[in-house]
């Protein structure tokens, strides 16, 4: 089967830059590249449409996957009005009941900064050394387009946070990281359900992903979420064996 090509087709007027190869973090033993820009600002709306064309960001980075060899990385969203959880996530919406969101503007502060780094020293132990708060700061909290910060309370507690960016007609997920001390709780799979519920409370039709991977153990689950679609070369659509084999 031929490999799928990448749907980067960015509301710009000459082609984007290709950045150097480096290491996959996702399929140990791949390598991966990007095409990307960097912006001070990119109003909603087109946020969106650079998303519906296989686009995220990162800070003021915004990037789409471009390997040479590799077609793994497929951008996957949720039609918020026709989601319909599995008995597990009914379970895990159960086990938070006692969870209280908020949601509010980017607010950075050590409190967070030392919930981040309990997260990374549990989860990702390789990447707690070399994080400091101003590289927090800047991949998270320094956003070129319209994010909230949803925190999630147990009392008085944060016990999680999802940076989230705001749409007109879709919530995207950026990142989440939880207290390790209530891993428990799955809370990870928890925020995907409160993000869900709260794009279709405010009216809006689609939750964003971010990229799935089949083949990365933390980034396969976003498949779990039904139904879903994803992105393939340039139209978004049910997924298909065909549509995946790349």
């Amino acid at each position: 089967m031929p490999p799928i090509e990448p749907s980067i087709l960015p509301l710009l007027p000459v082609p984007l830059p290709m950045m150097g190869e480096h290491p996959c973090q996702y399929v140990p033993g791949r390598t991966a590249r990007e095409r990307a820009f960097r912006a001070g600002r990119v109003p909603p709306a087109d946020y969106q449409q650079l998303m519906d064309r296989g686009m995220r960001r990162t800070g003021d980075i915004f990037y789409a996957p471009d390997c040479a060899a590799c077609r793994a990385c497929i951008p996957i969203r949720i039609p918020v009005d026709g989601f319909m959880p599995s008995k597990s996530q009914r379970r895990v919406t159960r086990r938070n009941a006692d969870v209280r969101l908020a949601v509010g503007p980017l607010e950075c502060s050590r409190e967070s900064f030392e919930l981040y780094q309990r997260y990374l020293a549990a989860q990702h132990p390789d990447s707690a050394a070399t994080t400091t708060y101003d590289s927090f700061r800047e991949s998270l909290y320094e956003s070129a387009v319209d994010t909230v910060e949803l925190r999630y309370l147990l009392g008085d507690r944060t016990v999680a946070i999802s940076i989230v960016d705001a749409c007109p007609d879709g919530l995207s997920s950026v990142y989440h990281f939880f207290d390790p001390a209530h891993a428990a709780r799955s809370l990870g799979v928890y925020s995907v359900l409160a993000e869900i519920d709260l794009a279709r409370r405010l009216g809006l039709r689609w939750s964003y992903l971010g990229y799935w991977i089949a083949d990365a153990p933390t980034m396969a689950y976003k498949a779990n979420y039904h139904p879903h679609e994803v992105l393939v070369d340039g139209r978004w659509g049910s997924p298909s064996p065909a549509a995946l084999g790349g």
